[in-house]
């Protein structure tokens, strides 16, 4: 795998650092192939149950790799090809992350803008240390992130999202987590270790079941109320099928712990 993406497996949880340090792990065409390679080899990793997804040096990611977009221009037709394909091509993998079977936990520090608070935005989870400032300040440069919106503005409340795009302000840690961009925020000196606590909780519960909630929790937020219901019941209609499910009710009436052969 690149060396571009460290990956690291603690018992069940394996960690993705992006790492271009020296760029601020930005979201160069190598990163994007980097990161989707990685992603895309743990959709089907059942040791895996849980993924934090971080960076390395100072920052978590400051978004796309500006130098390599400006000198796309020097195509014929001034980059144009290049941007819409670097665009779709970012929202793939963006789309991949809810997409996957196991939780995405975002490991953030430092920065996280533009790309970069879409990445965060984009996983199912988020904790951020003290310190940390998110942004999506392509308007700053004259560049509206419009695709970085798209994760965003599905996070956070609209006028909200709204205000970040159009002033190109950074708001900090505490602000991220109060508008549900992050869900904890803890010291710096802490970050990896409340992360993984974290990830290790997630991953101590039935596999199956995760798994079949993640796929519902997204499919049925784009539905009317009504659908949403009758998708929801039979998910969970399903997965009350489950053996490991009923080991697990049966568990909890006779108050003890399930014996999961899942785990």
């Amino acid at each position: 795998m690149s060396d571009l993406i460290i990956t690291e497996r603690k018992g069940h949880v394996t960690r993705l650092t992006l790492n271009r340090p020296a760029s601020l792990n930005a979201l160069s065409d190598a990163m994007l192939v980097a990161l989707t390679s990685a992603l895309g080899g743990l959709a089907g990793d059942r040791a895996t149950r849980v993924i934090i997804l971080r960076g390395t040096g100072n920052a978590f990611c400051a978004g796309h790799d500006l130098k390599e977009m400006q000198a796309a221009r020097q195509t014929p037709d001034k980059g144009a090809a290049y941007f819409l394909d670097l665009f779709t091509r970012c929202g793939a993998v963006m789309q991949m992350i809810p997409a996957l079977p196991q939780p995405v936990i975002a490991e953030v520090h430092g920065i996280a803008t533009a790309a970069g608070c879409q990445l965060v935005a984009s996983c199912d989870l988020a904790v951020a240390a003290d310190g940390t400032r998110f942004g999506v300040n392509g308007v700053n440069i004259g560049l509206f992130c419009s695709t970085p919106m798209v994760a965003l503005s599905r996070n956070v409340p609209r006028k909200a999202a709204f205000e970040m795009l159009t002033t190109g302000e950074f708001i900090d840690a505490a602000r991220a987590r109060e508008l549900g961009l992050v869900n904890r925020v803890v010291p710096a000196a802490e970050l990896s270790g409340a992360t993984l606590a974290l990830a290790q909780v997630v991953a101590a519960k039935l596999t199956a079941a995760v798994k079949i909630g993640k796929r519902a929790f997204y499919e049925q937020a784009s539905m009317s109320l009504a659908d949403a219901y009758a998708h929801t019941a039979r998910v969970m209609a399903e997965n009350m099928m489950l053996a490991e499910t009923a080991e697990g009710i049966q568990a909890f009436i006779d108050k003890r712990h399930p014996e999961w052969r899942d785990q």
